[in-house]
């Protein structure tokens, strides 16, 4: 098949790949671009399509090859875009750290609050917080299941209220 021959049969193929290529990449400018770059992988490997095959199906995978093979360099680039003048910041490694000290400041806080309950209210807490669920934790202490349910429920209320002063 010589050039010129190629060349027609390429053109008068070529409409059908812009729906294709607006499909793929949900974007006209980016459809554009696909479709001019599978014209152009065409042209250049014309020696590889074999005379007599579908040349419409040989285009749909030359575009299809192009857009996954993008699609997997932007996934591997992992770029993020920032619009802020600050180009320092732009693709630098932060690093967030826990403060251990405040954390476990915080945490005795947390536990002088649990015992300053009255103790009808931190034990059945101390219980249900160690995983013991409702209706254990009403046997253990022979309480009817409700009442242990409100205690708890006091037990946080107290709680939320002492830590909120914090």
């Amino acid at each position: 098949m010589s050039n010129v021959e190629f060349d027609e049969m390429l053109v008068n193929n070529a409409e059908f790949l812009r729906p294709f290529a607006i499909t793929l990449t949900r974007d006209n400018e980016a459809a554009q671009d696909l479709f001019q770059e599978t014209m152009y992988r065409a042209i250049a490997n014309r020696e590889k399509y074999n005379v007599g095959t579908n040349i419409k199906a040989w285009l749909y995978t030359i575009m299809r090859n192009i857009f996954i093979n993008n699609y997997r360099r932007k996934a591997r680039q992992n770029t993020i875009f920032d619009n802020t003048p600050n180009e320092f910041l732009l693709d630098y490694n932060q690093v967030t750290t826990t403060n251990a000290a405040e954390s476990t400041l915080r945490m005795k806080e947390i536990q002088e609050a649990v015992h300053t309950l009255p103790e009808i209210f931190r034990n059945p807490f101390l219980l249900y917080f160690d995983g013991f669920k409702y209706h254990e934790i009403a046997d253990m202490l022979g309480e009817p299941l409700g009442t242990i349910k409100s205690r708890i429920h006091f037990a946080r209320k107290l709680l939320k209220a002492q830590i909120a002063r914090y």
